[in-house]
């Protein structure tokens, strides 16, 4: 009986030691393999075309300001004033008629000065892959400047290794209490053993649709809003 017992407790603690030694591994190759293509400095940021906004709603559901949601907003607008970005692509959810995170990002920037015209929306950026996928097949783009969070930046940056996409991120740093910062760690850590999982089974966006081209004329609509 006490053999079995210690059998038990050997199992759960190699379990246990799996279910967290697995996502810190992911997430420690996640963030070593994309070390030189994430910024912090907008002067050594390097050129590009698009820069593409990863969305997230402007408030949290207890109804305040969401700062994930004002940080990219600030640094897509410190990027297009600096003359690092000529376009900017907001990529988010509009899954339900009373939720839109592409025209909130969209009517925050203009707030902000950026013209409506230099603005292209993909109403169907349900997951980061989807954004990833689509801002390459649907809006022709295999160079961009991604803007979000560093540890988003990083894991998107792999899926565009994935489509063969040269990506960059600039990173909308934020600060927040240490122990929300473990837990959107852990979270982050089993999100990229998902990213490999995706990867593996060639998953693809929930919708794909016509093509848009940037820079032609006035922005379009995504045609799967």
């Amino acid at each position: 009986m006490r053999a079995k017992m210690k059998r038990i407790i050997a199992i759960v603690l190699v379990s246990i030691a799996f279910l967290v030694l697995v996502p810190v591994l992911f997430y420690n190759i996640v963030s070593w393999k994309t070390a030189d293509r994430v910024f912090d400095d907008i002067d050594k940021l390097p050129y590009n075309e698009v820069g593409m906004v990863l969305g997230t709603g402007p408030t949290l559901r207890s109804g305040k300001p969401n700062i994930y949601f004002t940080s990219r907003i600030d640094a897509a607008e410190a990027l297009y004033k600096a003359g690092k970005i000529k376009y900017v692509l907001v990529s988010g959810d509009n899954s339900r008629k009373d939720y839109s995170e592409p025209d909130a990002m969209r009517d925050s920037l203009v707030n902000r000065g950026i013209p409506k015209e230099v603005i292209y929306l993909d109403y169907a950026g349900f997951r980061t892959l989807d954004s990833v996928v689509r801002g390459k097949e649907i809006f022709g783009q295999t160079k961009m400047t991604i803007i979000s969070q560093r540890f988003h930046n990083e894991r998107t940056i792999i899926l565009g290794d994935w489509q063969e996409m040269e990506l960059v991120g600039f990173n909308a740093n934020v600060s927040i209490k240490r122990t929300y910062y473990i837990r959107n760690m852990i979270r982050e850590g089993y999100a990229r053993v998902k990213l490999y999982l995706d990867i593996l089974v060639n998953k693809q966006p929930h919708f794909m649709g016509e093509a848009i081209e940037i820079g032609e004329g006035m922005p379009q609509e995504d045609v799967n809003r």
